[in-house]
């Protein structure tokens, strides 16, 4: 399991990077100050969690069905909060009102928070 994690860390982080750069230079031109803001929320949260997903791929002291449970955890609420940020932010470009998605953006946000509470839970109750 910590070798996939360490995989997708890896992507995510990645793809943190391109959009980033996509945002600071391309969309830069076509999106307000705030709209491009926050095309950044979701780039830094994207880019934290793929910290994150680093360290617990790379950890020996998690079990790993608690490894599991946090990946899916920040795997799901990357894909929802930044998701759902970027496609907010640039709904000038795309012309696609993506409103009615919003709520998506929350959930995401208490999945990322579930699995911070899961680690924090673990690292809590263990011995040592």
């Amino acid at each position: 399991m910590g070798k996939k994690i360490t995989r997708i860390a890896a992507l995510i982080g990645m793809t943190a990077i391109i959009l980033g750069a996509f945002g600071a230079h391309a969309l830069k031109k076509h999106l307000t100050i705030e709209q491009l803001a926050t095309f950044e929320t979701g780039v830094k949260y994207q880019m934290y969690h793929a910290l994150f997903l680093l360290f617990l791929g790379l950890n020996q002291s998690i079990t790993e069905k608690t490894k599991k449970l946090i990946f899916q955890l920040v795997l799901f609420g990357v894909l929802f909060f930044s998701g759902s940020i970027y496609l907010l932010a640039t709904k000038t470009i795309t012309g696609i009102d993506f409103k009615p998605i919003g709520i998506i953006t929350p959930i995401g946000g208490a999945l990322l928070i579930a699995a911070w509470a899961v680690l924090f839970l673990n690292l809590t109750k263990r011995k040592g």
